[in-house]
């Protein structure tokens, strides 16, 4: 991905049909549910399975998991009618090759800014299909805080990736500067969520709005 490649947006932890009909119509390309019951997002303590799998747009339904097994990850893909997973705990690479082996996989890693990135990514690079990265936090993610972007910098990932982390409308400067970087050829998405919610789970429309079109411009 070049410079003035359009980026990809990726909204997580939703838990309401009629907002996520809203994010369809302003372009988002990917739709995050979290099915981990500890999150304060967790989907099915908002909706059912059924109004998931009932919603249609044009985006990518994702399902969340952390240290979910495999029966489990793949009845809710089946009941949830997901076109994605994303794992975002410790799953071993066993694992996520068994599920990538049915649906395409996002694998999430949680980093603190003295990790040796390469060495967690490696044993992933050739099976799953995308990476994300977030920051190492105790809630797995949606703490609102941003890792220090400076340690992919050099890595060669050799896959494409989510960027996330407390993204939010004040990163956009840093974020021209970070495309900048070889590592960002391979940056499709960026992943967004609690910088941008009224309530966890409850997004601010007009605030998300507002950063595609401030992103579309730069």
């Amino acid at each position: 991905m070049t410079q003035t490649d359009a980026l990809q947006i990726k909204v997580c932890g939703m838990t309401d049909p009629a907002q996520v009909a809203a994010l369809g119509q302003m372009g988002v390309d990917y739709i995050g549910f979290i099915f981990y019951p500890a999150s304060p997002r967790y989907v099915l303590g908002k909706i059912s399975i059924e109004q998931i799998k009932a919603i249609s747009g044009p985006f990518k339904k994702v399902g969340v998991f952390v240290n979910a097994d495999k029966d489990e990850i793949l009845q809710t893909v089946e009941t949830a009618g997901l076109d994605m997973v994303q794992l975002h705990g410790d799953e071993a690479p066993l694992l996520c090759e068994k599920i990538a082996e049915n649906i395409p996989v996002i694998k999430a890693f949680r980093l603190l800014n003295n990790d040796d990135v390469l060495y967690k990514i490696v044993p992933y690079r050739e099976i799953v299909d995308y990476f994300l990265f977030d920051t190492n936090t105790k809630s797995f993610g949606g703490s609102g805080k941003r890792f220090d972007w400076d340690i992919l910098k050099d890595l060669p990932l050799e896959k494409p990736f989510f960027l996330s982390g407390g993204i939010s409308e004040e990163h956009l400067t840093d974020l021209q500067v970070f495309r900048k970087l070889s590592v960002a050829k391979s940056l499709i998405s960026l992943d967004i969520n609690s910088r941008f919610e009224k309530e966890p789970g409850i997004k601010d429309l007009d605030k998300i709005q507002a950063f595609l079109r401030q992103l579309k411009a730069k």
